[in-house]
């Protein structure tokens, strides 16, 4: 049950009748109305800006047609008041009514309660992490995995066919360099003293292991081969050897992606060469010119060539400048090899496509964007979502090195030292557009300091008291549906239904902006507004969930519970984290 869908309904049910005598035009667009909770709860239950943005349509001001609607909204089933703020909102008072009936909707859906067919089953591509195969994950790495994945949750959660996909940047120099590393670690396994390792070389021991692996395959073959024979040999061995090592790290996380995507495979997958047939038909449509660009803003002159150049005319399609396909020696630029694959996804089925990047990738949005526009005729939708840096503290304390890497911290150690419910929380419980401080201390305090201990005991909490009732009124299990909530009166309580009520909304507000984080603050103020009617039923025994001698009362608080219960669960389980019955 959406009590705030419910309401929208019938309020622009209210607004199509009033329209009659009010002259307002046919069709009017009552698809602007919202109905959410008041800023200030003292307010009432429902706030709603009917009047605000359907007032122009109706040649009149905002609080004049407010109070047209209002006697109309008053006479809806299980409004009690209706009052007019400011210069036309609208705040409604409902029922008790209203609030059991959400209570008896989540225990007859339980875990179903907040699924929403409101995506339609819409086709959505989210492509998250996409590190480059050249090494450990990082902590940074690891924030967008967890955003990206829990997005994908969200939005499968609030009803669209969802797609988790990673790019492979299996082509290009640093894959190169990732090959001349591992063969060096090669040469090394067979024995060779090969000493320090190169300047422009990765140095970390994680390819020792890819050296060994070859060295057991190949034997001393390689070294007779030239360069041009070893490296696709090598380079393919290193990055499998990486991608499984990120599956790992990420299976870590409980994160499993659909699709691995190969780069390579946009211009080496076979007899086409789609890179080349996206410059062909972006060509054909005259968006494909040769020219020459000024050089980058605060670029020193000798870094700079100017040159004629195969240019995409971005600008067309609201870039700064129009922008390169091809480098200086004819290879593709990665901005060619970024079309195509976003024009694959077009071709896949994906209207709708998510892309999470890191902090570093902020300026080129703009021109992804305007490619996207030119690939799919402008029937294609992106939208970047940016995962802020990761500071990484110890008790206030920031933390540099690594044990393992020796220059950063690896995404597995933070796991492996804080577990995975911790990492995932703590990610979410921050806007993925602002700056995350991760201290490896505090979150595994168990302390209400702690945002993911203080969720999680709430759950365990609601598994106490169930536990306690089985050994005292042992509850049958259909007694919760049935029970008497209008015993329910405490404020507390109210405040607790009149929060679960949220939940449907939320999840499709938040699935909407593609904002993760939503559901992670909504699931700390079901916590604290559980523990604050816990610790109420500890100073008055009279509000504790079971009552001697008043089965009926003791019902009624155990369905409560039972429902914060059900909520809690949920939302963690969007989120990927854990509801432990117990905390140890």
């Amino acid at each position: 049950m959406n009590l705030f869908e419910l309401f929208q309904n019938r309020i622009a049910a209210c607004v199509s009748d009033l329209g009659q005598s009010v002259d307002l035009p046919k069709g009017v667009d009552t698809g602007r109305i919202t109905v959410e909770p008041p800023r200030d709860p003292s307010h009432g239950d429902l706030a709603t800006n009917a009047a605000m943005v359907l007032a122009k349509d109706a040649s009149m001001p905002p609080r004049v047609f407010a109070e047209k609607l209002v006697p109309r909204l008053q006479a809806l089933e299980g409004v009690s008041s209706v009052e007019i703020a400011g210069p036309g909102f609208i705040n409604l008072r409902l029922d008790s009514s209203l609030f059991h009936g959400v209570l008896r909707s989540i225990l007859t859906d339980r875990e179903a309660y907040g699924r929403s067919t409101k995506g339609k089953r819409k086709k959505v591509n989210v492509e998250f992490v996409s590190a480059n195969p050249t090494g450990p994950m990082h902590v940074g790495h690891g924030r967008g995995a967890v955003f990206g994945d829990a997005l994908a949750s969200l939005l499968d959660f609030a009803g669209y066919d969802v797609t988790r996909e990673y790019y492979i940047n299996d082509a290009g120099a640093q894959v190169d360099i990732l090959a001349r590393s591992a063969f060096l670690r090669y040469r090394e396994a067979l024995g060779e003293n090969i000493g320090a390792i190169p300047e422009g070389l990765y140095p970390g021991d994680y390819l020792v292991p890819v050296g060994e692996a070859l060295s057991k395959q190949y034997g001393s073959s390689l070294l007779k081969q030239s360069e041009k024979e070893w490296l696709p040999i090598v380079r393919q061995a290193a990055i499998d050897a990486m991608m499984d090592r990120i599956r790992e790290d990420l299976a870590a996380l409980a994160i499993n992606h659909d699709v691995f995507f190969s780069e390579r495979s946009l211009s080496e997958g076979g007899n086409r060469d789609e890179i080349a047939a996206l410059i062909d038909e972006l060509k054909s449509r005259d968006l494909v010119f040769q020219g020459r660009l000024p050089p980058p803003k605060g670029a020193p002159v000798e870094d700079w060539e100017d040159r004629e150049q195969t240019l995409f005319c971005a600008t067309q399609y609201g870039d700064d400048v129009d922008r390169p396909l091809l480098k200086s020696d004819g290879t593709y630029t990665y901005f060619a090899a970024d079309i195509a694959y976003h024009r694959s996804k077009y071709l896949r089925g994906f209207k709708t496509m998510i892309d999470v990047w890191g902090a570093d990738h902020g300026g080129y949005i703009k021109r992804m964007t305007a490619a996207v526009k030119a690939a799919t005729d402008g029937l294609g939708d992106l939208d970047v979502k940016i995962c802020q840096l990761v500071r990484l503290l110890r008790n206030g304390e920031q933390v540099r090195m690594s044990k393992r890497s020796g220059d950063f911290i690896t995404l597995r150690e933070v796991v492996d030292e804080v577990g995975r419910d911790a990492v995932r929380f703590m990610i979410l419980y921050r806007k993925n557009d602002a700056t995350l401080d991760f201290d490896l201390g505090k979150v595994i305090e168990q302390s209400k300091d702690n945002p993911v201990f203080y969720v999680q005991y709430a759950h365990a909490r609601c598994a106490s008291v169930a536990r306690q009732a089985q050994t005292s009124i042992n509850p049958g299990s259909d007694e919760f549906k049935h029970a008497d909530l209008k015993r329910l009166t405490d404020e507390s309580e109210r405040g607790v239904m009149h929060r679960l009520a949220q939940y449907p909304r939320l999840i499709e507000s938040a699935a909407l902006a593609h904002e993760p984080h939503r559901i992670a603050f909504y699931l700390h103020e079901v916590a604290s507004d559980f523990h604050a009617l816990w610790n109420r039923g500890k100073d008055h025994p009279d509000l504790r969930f079971v009552i001697e001698n008043d089965r009926d009362l003791s019902i009624a608080r155990l369905a409560l519970v039972d429902s914060v219960r059900i909520v809690l669960a949920s939302g963690l389980s969007v989120l990927g984290v854990s509801a432990p019955d117990e905390m140890r």
